[in-house]
């Protein structure tokens, strides 16, 4: 017997969710309903693209100074050391996620609750997403090389280089999440007088969890991507190459070993596959009770390492030994000595003499480095400005391109991922894997399968985009979807909502916070993988098409310095207006509209 749906269905404020008669289009929105306009862009956004313009430029004389000539170790193709290189790429992603979250945590929640602070660092963010890994690279290689040994500049690049793969999303999750807090939970939060660390531990963190776990995964994905770009570079006569699978990779590739790169990718594959079953499921088992929900779920995720550490005494034993103290020691220390207080709020207190004084210098500072680095692009050929220009343009059509197939799968895929617990346990591993390898491996494979068809490089540059962006988007649906309420679910089928009218009363309102957050990402993802997809070299051979990815490739590896800062701040200029025009404006959509309340 279907059940009855009652003539006025009505929560405990009095607010109508369903009445009959006027069709699904009666329900009340689960959101907030004001719109929000995101500001254009300002002075704000002109003062970061000038720092960042004048970081680089001093990146690049730097660099100048590195040593003439270097040699890396060489990288052996031997199966007995990929437990070594496993180990050491291992290492330096887990160094670099470690900065990434720490960098997270604080930049996100200096955006989300200072106003003042929100206007320089959400651009700020805009333009370091923004630049490409490859344009990085040899600024802070270079730049460490010319002050640091070898050796150790080559080591903190890489982990810097990773770094970049990994943060952005990061960041921007945490700050969605930091933003779509529900009221009701913040007023409680004050009632109970939480102060700042306590508000951080039992309300954002939790609250964040699922999708910060997302994201990390998708993070480490990323950083798989670029781990071949961050252990082997060269400039010129400068060779920096690290021991580890991405090296190993790509010595592979380059000597078309094919046996070795399937050696390589199986350890890859293999490490991947360990992590997720050792540390991201038992994690996302774990992080499934902070669920925002009235009804349990009906299949919650599970873990098999999970379920064996619950059972373990010897783990209950270091919970209460070590963990359950050493969490009530820094609950105690925080509360002790920060102030109680209720939900942050901007700081409106009046700048000193000193900031003054700051800001002065650095204006100073930022002023002579603009003029220095205008100086430099002078010298850049107009020909060479009108390259870019059609080189931008053509890059935003594959972007656009890429992103278009991106939202088109990973929608529904997501979405049938993320709401069904047992399907997730089966295909997460899998999508882990497939998002972990780097496309720029197998890349050759598929151009010299395209190659020879009209526009096949153009195919195949859209295709590796594809793969730098499409999981950007599938982890953060996951993510949404699996942290829909069950009880609104139930009510949706109360209602006996099935289609599109499913889709566009619950899954959409519910999704769009993730989609847009996933989306800024992807884009920027996107525009970094052009620049291994546009110019290619293997086999003593180089292929490239047009595009701005093809202008900083080609500046990167012959040292054209002031071409890698002119094409470096056209793409950094071309996202960052994307950002600004479009997704940020739907992000302030996502925020005003799709909070649940």
């Amino acid at each position: 017997m279907k059940p009855e749906i009652p003539k006025h269905l009505k929560d405990d404020k009095g607010r109508t969710l369903f009445a009959p008669g006027a069709g699904a289009n009666r329900i009340i929105r689960l959101f907030k309903t004001e719109q929000i306009f995101a500001r254009s862009l300002t002075f704000a956004d002109v003062v970061v693209l000038i720092g960042l313009t004048v970081i680089i430029y001093i990146g690049v004389r730097l660099a100048l100074n590195a040593p003439a000539e270097v040699k890396g170790p060489s990288i052996s193709l031997s199966k007995r050391v990929l437990p070594w290189y496993a180990s050491f790429s291992v290492a330096r992603m887990l160094g670099a996620y470690i900065l990434s979250v720490l960098f997270s945590l604080i930049y996100g929640r200096l955006a989300a609750y200072n106003r003042r602070a929100e206007q320089v660092l959400l651009p700020l963010l805009d333009v370091l997403q923004s630049v490409p890994i490859l344009s990085f690279l040899p600024v802070v290689l270079l730049g460490l090389a010319a002050i640091l040994p070898v050796r150790i500049a080559a080591e903190a690049a890489s982990i810097v280089l990773i770094f970049t793969s990994q943060a952005w999303n990061l960041t921007f999750a945490w700050y969605q999440s930091l933003t779509t807090i529900p009221k009701e939970l913040q007023e409680a939060s004050s009632v109970f007088q939480m102060n700042g660390w306590m508000r951080f531990r039992y309300l954002e963190l939790p609250f964040a969890a699922l999708s910060l776990l997302w994201n990390s995964m998708m993070s480490w994905a990323g950083g798989w991507f670029f781990l071949m770009a961050a252990e082997i570079f060269t400039v010129g006569k400068r060779d920096f190459r690290l021991p580890g699978l991405g090296a190993y990779l790509q010595e592979a590739a380059n000597k078309g070993d094919v046996n070795a790169i399937i050696w390589g990718l199986s350890t890859l594959i293999l490490v991947i596959v360990a992590l997720d079953q050792l540390v991201w499921r038992p994690l996302l088992a774990w992080a499934d009770r902070f669920k925002l929900e009235m009804v349990e779920s009906e299949n919650p995720p599970t873990s098999w390492f999970y379920n064996l550490l619950r059972s373990s005494i010897i783990t209950k034993w270091i919970s209460q030994a070590f963990w359950k103290p050493l969490g009530e020691w820094i609950d105690a220390r925080f509360t002790h000595h920060a102030s109680v207080e209720g939900a942050p709020a901007p700081r409106e207190d009046s700048p000193s003499w000193f900031l003054y004084l700051l800001a002065a210098v650095g204006g100073t500072a930022l002023a002579y480095g603009a003029y220095r680095a205008g100086a430099m692009l002078i010298n850049v050929p107009l020909l060479q400005w009108g390259q870019i220009a059609i080189g931008a343009l053509a890059t935003l059509l594959r972007v656009a391109a890429a992103l278009s197939v991106a939202l088109a799968w990973t929608v529904p895929i997501g979405v049938a991922i993320g709401s069904n617990p047992r399907l997730a346990a089966k295909v997460q591993p899998v999508v882990q894997v497939a998002a972990s390898v780097p496309a720029t491996a197998l890349f050759p494979v598929f151009l010299l399968a395209l190659v020879h068809l009209p526009a096949g490089l153009n195919i195949a540059a859209v295709l590796l985009m594809l793969t730098g962006t499409q999981w950007y988007l599938l982890f953060n649906i996951i993510a949404g979807a699996s942290a829909i309420p069950q009880d609104l679910k139930y009510t949706a089928s109360l209602m006996r909502l099935s289609g599109w009218g499913y889709w566009r009363i619950l899954n959409l309102p519910a999704l769009f916070p993730y989609i847009i957050t996933g989306a800024i990402t992807a884009s920027g993802g996107a525009w970094n993988a052009s620049i291994v997809a546009e110019h290619v070299s293997f086999g003593g051979r180089t292929l490239y098409t047009t595009g701005i990815g093809a202008l900083i490739a080609r500046a990167t590896a012959t040292g054209d310095y002031p071409l890698l800062l002119a094409s470096t701040l056209a793409m950094i200029f071309a996202v960052v207006l994307i950002n600004r025009l479009l997704w940020r404006r739907l992000y302030r959509v996502a925020e005003a509209r799709y909070r649940m309340e």
